[in-house]
């Protein structure tokens, strides 16, 4: 969901069609990550857009995702297109 989001601002609605998954499910994601402050709503009449509240901040909380399942043996790039090429260590290594 946070992929989605990631590409800009959508509604359940569209977030239903592109997962697949059921309204219900959809909504009690949004609810969470808004709980969880990554998310913000922004009303706009019958229906409310949803975005990444600091995209910048997810990107660090990625990485410390992605570094965590490394040391336990898993290693995995998560939301790569969250990455600008800065902090791409994929790219780093390929400039190198």
């Amino acid at each position: 969901m946070l992929q989605h989001l990631a590409s800009g601002q959508h509604r359940v609605r569209d977030l239903v069609d592109h997962m697949g998954f059921a309204q219900s499910t959809v909504s009690r994601h949004l609810s969470f990550l808004s709980d969880c402050r990554l998310i913000t709503m922004q009303p706009e009449g019958r229906s409310s857009w949803y975005s990444l509240a600091d995209p910048a901040r997810l990107r660090s909380l990625i990485a410390s995702a992605e570094d965590l399942l490394g040391a336990a043996g898993t290693h995995s790039q998560l939301c790569a297109h969250l990455r600008t090429p800065q902090d791409d260590p994929i790219q780093e290594k390929e400039n190198d």
